[in-house]
Parts: structure tokens; sequence; C-alpha cells
């Protein structure tokens, strides 16, 4: 390239870098101003990478399905008769401001629905609320989007961009770049669908042999909004772009030894719309309650397939069926409902709002913690005592040998 030309496509670059700038300004338009005052707002930085405490525990709080509206003015669904009057979009955010002081959990996934867009003219404004106790927390978090978040101000892409952009937040719009594309054995160089597409590393526990290495993977997708397909209304669900970037996910090696038995790190995975096979597990044991139909895609693009074949997928987390709070196992992978958390979210009167837990647990070894051990779970009520239900364990390194 002669230097004329180079100078021109630097140029262009640094316009087109520009203009992603201030993209991003005007989405935080809202925000980068402090109650009317001139000073610039700067995002809050979660202190990363995340890695396990100390005492070798590494504690989740699953937040689905807030449908949060606009505040005090919107109310609550599906509650007794005595509790209407009073009752609002404050209670979710009470409730999680309770839960959050109760469980002190180093991380915070919130698995879509956050926000309920047909309830709303301020898709940001109401971001800001949903998620204002985990940024006043200083926890990092992470969210991916459900099928009502777009139905507001903002599109797919934008909820995204926005959310990556808030205080403490460590969501992603989609991998990093050299991630966003993938070239197939054809030669054939494909996108990944959705936004929200990303995997959080979580690193040893400090001191400790695996400090520097992760020795845990959360992968957060995309299961998409509303679709047709053969006339019949469904979900877009997750696509097989995005099983063909998980599959390509390069993972942190460990050394198998008496200590660290496996040749790569466990993996959990969060997002909104259950796969189709859910269903299946009307039929067989679960922990929990099963209260009303699996709404998922009518086509199977293989996910399942995909998280046994990868073989480190311990879980899966999601939301969307309100009243379904279950965990089953599907081929030697666990798949939990977080059950309905929001109170402006369809409910059932007289059943609690609730949370899910995720621990994960490391192996003790002769003189420092080594990798994961154990992985379990537990619900919390949003009732006077924030009631303890349904704790059982996930996987466990020693039974899977």
């Amino acid at each position: 390239m002669d230097p004329y030309t180079k100078h021109h496509q630097n140029r262009k670059n640094s316009l087109f870098y520009l203009l992603l700038v201030l993209a991003a300004a005007h989405l935080l338009s809202r925000k980068l101003y402090l109650d009317g005052d001139e000073t610039v707002r700067v995002k809050k930085v979660a202190d990363l990478p995340l890695r396990f405490r100390s005492d070798g525990t590494f504690k989740i709080l699953q937040v689905a399905d807030m449908h949060y509206g606009i505040g005090k003015v919107t109310r609550c669904r599906d509650v007794l008769s005595s509790e209407f009057d009073c009752c609002s979009d404050l209670n979710t955010t009470q409730f999680l401001e309770r839960i959050i002081r109760a469980e002190n959990p180093d991380f915070i996934a919130f698995t879509g629905d956050n926000i309920f867009g047909s309830s709303t003219p301020d898709a940001a404004e109401s971001l800001s609320k949903a998620f204002g106790p985990a940024m006043e927390s200083g926890i990092p978090w992470a969210a991916v989007l459900g099928n009502h978040d777009h139905e507001s101000s903002m599109n797919r892409e934008e909820l995204m961009s926005f959310m990556s952009l808030m205080d403490y937040s460590v969501s992603q719009i989609n991998p990093s770049f050299d991630g966003l594309t993938r070239t197939t054995k054809g030669g054939v160089t494909t996108k990944i669908d959705g936004f929200g597409n990303y995997n959080i590393k979580v690193y040893g526990a400090p001191g400790s042999t695996m400090a520097n290495s992760s020795i845990l993977n959360l992968f957060f997708l995309d299961s998409g909004g509303r679709a047709f397909y053969q006339g019949f209304r469904t979900y877009e669900g997750i696509r097989e772009s995005q099983l063909n970037w998980l599959q390509g996910q390069k993972q942190d090696p460990l050394n198998p030894s008496e200590d660290i038995p496996l040749s790569k790190p466990p993996a959990l995975a969060f997002f909104h719309i259950p796969i189709p096979e859910i269903p299946q597990l009307w039929y067989k044991k679960i922990v929990g309650q099963f209260q009303e139909a699996v709404a998922c895609p009518r086509v199977n693009s293989g996910a399942l397939k995909t998280f046994v074949s990868m073989g480190d997928v311990k879980a899966v987390f999601m939301g969307h069926d309100h009243t379904n709070d279950f965990c089953g196992n599907l081929d030697g992978i666990w798949f939990c409902y977080g059950g309905g958390f929001g109170y402006h979210a369809y409910g059932k009167p007289g059943w609690p709002r609730r949370a899910r837990i995720i621990m994960a647990e490391l192996k003790k070894g002769k003189n420092s913690w080594m990798g994961v051990e154990r992985i379990k779970t537990w619900k919390r009520l949003d009732d006077k005592k924030l009631s303890k239900i349904d704790e059982q364990i996930l996987w466990d390194q020693r039974l899977s040998r």
C-alpha cells in the first residue's frame, strides 16, 4: 500500500472508531452527568479477573425474570390481594438488596427479561433501576437478554452495549473481534448470531497453586426472542453459529494429577429460553417444582448434543418459565430454572418470588487449594426468613472419574 493510500485508510479507521465512541456516548447520555451537574460519570470497573475466595469457594447469585418496569408506579402481578395495593417494582428492588446482603455472592448472573419492555418508554432508565442494587453492591455482574428486554426504546445490540458500560458489569456485547467469526472446515466464515455471547473465566484462590489459572468457565448465550416457524409462533433459541463459537472456545488446560484429574476446567452456562429437551424432565426425577408448560423453540439446533460433546459443561441455568424452579438431569448435565424473581412478572399468588444460588468449591491439596471439586445449588425465597430450600449437589469431581 502506498503512503498516500495508507494515510487515507488510517483516517477512515480513526473516523470509524470516533463514531463508535460517539454512539456509546449517545446511549449513555442519560448517565454521563450526575443529577444535572457537569461532572462526567466514569464507569466503576469490577476487580478482575474473577477468582475464588481464599476459603476455596465461589458463589453466584442467579436472578431470572425481574421484568422491571419504571419503579414505584409499576404494579405487581399475581400476588395476594392483601399485598397488591402496596406492591410495585420496588419489591423487586428490595428482594435483590436483601438477597445480596444475605448471601454476599462473588458474582451475579442476570438471565434475561431484566426489564419488561412494553411497560417502560425508556429502556436505559429501567435498566439503571433494575440493576441498581447490583451496581451499588460493587459485586461483578453480567447479564443476557430475554425475549422482552428489547420491546422498549433499544434494540438487542444497544441493550447489551448499554449493560456492558454500567458500573461493575462484566457483560459483553459479543466475543472479541478474533472470536466473532469462525472459519469452518469448508473455509466459510460465519458471523455469530445474537448479542451477549461471551465467556467469563474464574481463576483460582489467591496464593494457591492455581491462582494464575482459570479453573471455571461461565458461558453466556443469547437465546433470542420471538420467531415464526412454518406459520407457528415460537422462539429463536440458541442457534448453530453460537454453538460453533462455543465449541471453538479455547480452554486453559489443566495438568491432570492426583489433585486435578480433569484435563480442562468445568463450565456453567447461562441463558434465558429453555432448550427443546426440557419438557422431557416432566417424566424424570427433579428437584423443585414443575408447574407450567415449557415455552421453548420448535426448532432444535442441537444445544444439548453440543453441551454433552464438549464434556466440560456441568450445569445450565435458565429462566423464562417463571413458576418452574426445578433442576433436572439430561444426559449427565443438570438444567436448572432460576424461578421467577420479579414482582411485575407473572407468578402464582402465595408462591414466593425466588432466586437461585450456585456455589463452586475447590479441592484442598496437600499445601494449597486446587481445581473445582464440587458444584452445588439452592434457592432462597422472598419471605420473612429468606427461606433456603432444595439444596443439592450438581457435580462432584470425585464421583465423575
